[in-house]
């Protein structure tokens, strides 16, 4: 399959030539992906009203999708999430283990993947190329992530789970679009160049 400008991501097009095999190159990609996840999860703000904490996690699965593309986006999602299920404290305050993911917040890790996909896949067909379609796929990332996120935490506050997951996260939400919105048109620009 030949690449042109609208089926490759920041991942593809950076590929070092001839010095590293496809392989190794794409696990480092994934290893990456999952270690700044991890990163982002320790700036943490947490909330007086909700189990949900203000984190760097979303930027960064949404960042992670759109440089690295669907396939790898998902699989560093997957390292993330077996680093912190293997005991490495990876999840927002130290917290490891799979009972983390059984708890108020375990839904928002399990949207982490789909958007990573979302936005990855999107980000393969040229949407991470100017201001507003970047931002449509950011968007359509961030509703994954809420769509689990929210039905999950229902299961542990019933019917304020839209009041504590997802309405105080929304400005936050644009200021990250608005960021990756600048910024990722802004790169292709200067790769192009």
């Amino acid at each position: 399959m030949s690449m042109n400008t609208t089926c490759i991501t920041y991942a593809d097009i950076l590929r070092p030539s001839g010095r590293i095999s496809s392989i190794a190159y794409d696990t480092m990609l994934v290893l990456a992906g999952s270690i700044l996840i991890a990163l982002s999860a320790k700036i943490a703000f947490p909330l007086p009203f909700s189990p949900v904490p203000v984190t760097g996690q979303t930027f960064a699965v949404l960042l992670t999708g759109a440089l690295l593309g669907s396939k790898r986006g998902v699989l560093a999602v997957l390292a993330y999430i077996a680093e912190g299920i293997s005991g490495m404290p990876v999840f927002t305050g130290a917290g490891a283990g799979f009972a983390y993911l059984l708890g108020p917040t375990g839904g928002y890790i399990a949207g982490f993947a789909a958007a990573a996909g979302i936005t990855g896949l999107l980000a393969e067909k040229g949407w991470d190329r100017n201001i507003f379609t970047t931002a449509m796929a950011m968007a359509a990332g961030s509703a994954a992530i809420y769509l689990f996120g929210v039905m999950w935490l229902s299961l542990f506050v019933g019917g304020r789970a839209l009041n504590m997951g997802l309405i105080p996260f929304i400005s936050g939400d644009i200021v990250k679009v608005a960021l990756a919105a600048a910024l990722l048109p802004a790169g292709w620009k200067l790769i192009t160049r």
